[in-house]
C-alpha cells in the first residue's frame, strides 16, 4: 500500500471545485472537520472560489455560532442545501428562509442509507419513511422555499404497498473528521463520540470518483493502529490534513471525555435529582409508560427528563437507551455533547443506528411536542422562519411500536405553580400547540392509526391518545379546570370519553416509587 498524502488544510480546500457536491462530517457540536471546512470558508471569503456548492450532511452540524455547516452561509458559495437537521447552523437556515439558496430537509436516517446506496451505485433508497409528512412529494418533497424546484423524492407503489424513492446522486469530496491515521491512511476513530458515518461516507465519494480527505489528530507509524479500532481503510483516503488542537475538539468547546468515546467507564452519577417542575412532571409521566428491557429513543428537551426520572427512581437500568448517533446503552448526553453517551454499551455506525430504528427496532420513543392537530399530526420541523428540521424524528417516529409526545400544553411565557394539590396556572403561554393546523406535517396521525401505532400526547395538565377518530382525553391533572385550562386553549374539540385523574404522586417533591414490569 502507498503511503497517503499529508496536506495542509489550505491544499485541501483548494481540491474542492466549483459546482462540487461535497459533504462533511459532524454530529451537533463534536466530530466536526473544523479545520478542513474552515480552511474552505477562508478560500471563498478571499478570492470568491469555489462558488456554486451543493453541501449535504445528515445530522445537525454547529453550535449557531458561525462553526460548522454556518461556515458555508455566504452568498454564492452553496447553490444548494440537503440536510437532515438544520437547528444548529442558524445562518444557512436564514439564507434558505431568505430564498437564496435551494434548500431541502430530508430525513436524518434516510440520508444516511442515501450515503451507502451511493457507494454501492444503486438507483437510491426505497422506504416508508416520509410517506404523509412534509417530505412526501405530494406535500413539499422536502422542499424549503420557492427557489428549490427538483424533486429529490418520488412516490412509487412495490408489492402494492406506497414507497418513498429518493434518488441517489455522485459526491465529488468529503471533508471528514477521524482520529489517528497511519501512514497508509488508516483512519481510526477512538476518541470520537461514536464513528458516526465516516465508512459510508468515504465508501460513497470514493465509489464516485471523488476525493476523501481526513482531518485527524495525528499521523503513526504505519501498522501501529489496532485494525479493531480501523472503520476507513487508506484504500479510500486520498489526503490527510494534521488539525490544529482547537480545530480537533472531541465537542466545540469542551475538553475532551474519555467517558464519551468508550476508553473508560465512569461511577453511576451521583448528581441530586431535579427539583420539582412542570417538565419533570411531564416527565415522570412519560417515564410510566416504560417498561423493564424496552429499548428507547428520547429527544431533546424535556424527552430528556425521562431519563432522569428513572434515574431517581432506580430502574434506570433495566431500561436501554438509544441515541441516534449510533450509542446504544448508558446515558445519553444533551447539549454541545448531545449525541454522545456516558457508559454506553455500544456504538455502532450511525446508518446501522437508523437501519434499526427503520426496521421497528425501538419499543418506544419520547419526543417534543410544539403543533399539534385533531387528527394527531405533529410538526416539529418549521415554524415560519424558524427551521429546526425533522433530524431522526420521521424515521424514529414512523417506526417505533409507540410513540409519546411530550411538552407543555402550551408555549410562550407559560407559568405553572406545582404542589402536592396538582397544578394551578399562574399566566397561560401566549401559543397554543393544540391547533387546527399545522404549519408542517413531521409526523402523521392518519398513517400511525393505520400501521396501528400506539401514541400518547403527554403534558403537564393533561394526557391525550389518539385513536382512529382523533385525540382522546385519557387524564386531567388535579386542580385543573377542563373548560377554562383545556378546552379553552385548544383550537379543536378533542374527544372526551371517561377520563380520569393524573396520579397524585406526579405532583409531590418525593421520588414516586415508580416500578416497570
Amino acid at each position: 500500500m502507498e503511503k497517503v498524502k499529508v496536506i495542509s488544510a489550505a491544499e485541501a480546500a483548494a481540491l474542492v471545485k466549483d459546482n462540487d457536491t461535497i459533504t462533511t462530517s459532524g454530529f451537533v457540536a463534536s466530530a466536526l472537520a473544523e479545520e478542513l471546512t474552515g480552511a474552505l470558508e477562508e478560500r471563498f471569503l478571499q478570492t470568491g472560489t469555489p462558488k456554486n456548492l451543493t453541501l449535504i450532511y445528515a445530522g445537525s452540524q454547529g453550535n449557531r455560532d458561525g462553526r460548522g455547516g454556518d461556515r458555508f452561509a455566504h452568498e454564492g458559495f452553496l447553490k444548494r442545501a440537503i440536510i437532515g437537521h438544520w437547528n444548529t447552523a442558524a445562518a444557512l437556515v436564514k439564507m434558505a428562509v431568505d430564498n437564496k439558496i435551494e434548500a431541502y430537509n430530508i430525513p436524518q436516517g434516510t440520508l444516511l442509507h442515501l450515503f451507502r446506496a451511493i457507494a454501492g451505485h444503486k438507483a437510491g433508497v426505497i422506504t416508508n419513511v416520509g410517506l404523509e409528512t412534509f417530505v412526501d412529494p405530494r406535500n413539499s418533497g422536502g422542499r424549503l422555499n420557492a427557489r428549490t424546484t427538483e424533486d429529490m423524492v418520488e412516490v412509487v407503489t412495490l408489492g402494492g404497498k406506497e414507497q418513498l424513492f429518493y434518488k441517489s446522486f455522485p459526491i465529488n469530496i468529503a471533508f471528514i473528521r477521524g482520529t489517528y491515521a497511519d501512514e497508509y491512511g488508516n483512519i481510526s476513530f477512538e476518541k470520537e463520540i461514536a464513528p458516526l458515518e465516516g465508512t459510508s461516507v468515504a465508501q460513497a465519494v470514493k465509489n464516485s470518483g471523488g476525493i476523501v480527505i481526513f482531518q485527524v489528530e495525528r499521523i503513526v507509524a504505519g501498522g501501529t493502529l489496532d485494525p479493531r479500532f480501523v472503520k476507513v481503510p487508506g484504500i479510500l483516503v486520498d489526503a490527510v490534513v494534521v488539525a490544529e488542537p482547537e480545530n480537533q475538539r472531541q465537542s466545540l468547546d469542551c475538553p475532551f471525555d474519555a467517558a464519551l468515546s468508550g476508553e473508560l467507564k465512569i461511577s453511576a452519577d451521583n448528581t441530586e435529582p431535579a427539583p420539582l417542575s412542570i417538565r419533570k412532571v411531564i416527565g415522570r409521566r412519560a417515564a410510566m409508560e416504560l417498561t423493564r428491557g424496552c429499548v428507547v429513543n428520547l429527544g431533546v428537551g424535556i424527552p430528556e427528563f425521562v431519563a432522569a426520572v428513572a434515574e431517581e427512581e432506580s430502574f434506570a437500568d433495566q431500561i436501554t437507551l438509544t441515541v441516534e448517533s449510533g450509542a446504544i446503552g448508558g446515558v445519553p448526553q444533551n447539549g454541545k455533547r448531545f449525541g454522545a453517551a456516558v457508559n454506553a454499551d455500544c456504538y455502532w455506525d450511525q446508518p446501522y443506528q437508523f437501519d434499526f430504528y427503520d426496521g421497528g427496532g425501538l419499543d418506544m420513543c419520547f419526543l417534543g411536542l410544539a403543533q399539534c392537530n385533531a387528527s394527531g399530526d405533529v410538526n416539529v420541523s418549521r415554524f415560519g422562519p424558524r427551521i429546526p428540521g425533522c433530524g431522526g424524528f420521521i424515521n424514529i417516529s414512523q417506526n417505533s411500536k409507540k410513540v409519546v409526545f411530550c411538552g407543555t400544553f402550551t408555549a410562550e411565557g407559560l407559568k405553572v405553580d406545582v404542589s402536592e394539590n396538582g397544578l394551578h396556572i399562574i399566566q397561560e403561554g401566549r401559543e397554543k400547540k393544540f391547533i387546527k393546523a399545522v404549519e408542517e406535517i413531521t409526523f402523521s396521525g392518519k398513517y400511525a392509526v393505520r400501521h396501528d401505532q400506539t401514541v400518547l400526547f403527554i403534558t403537564e395538565r393533561a394526557v391525550f391518545e389518539l385513536k382512529s377518530d382523533g385525540l382522546h382525553l385519557k387524564e386531567l391533572a388535579p386542580g385543573i379546570d377542563l373548560k377554562k385550562d383545556i378546552l379553552d386553549q385548544m383550537d379543536f374539540q378533542p374527544i372526551i370519553d371517561a377520563y380520569i385523574s393524573m396520579p397524585a404522586a406526579l405532583f409531590k417533591e418525593a421520588p414516586m416509587g415508580l416500578k416497570i414490569s
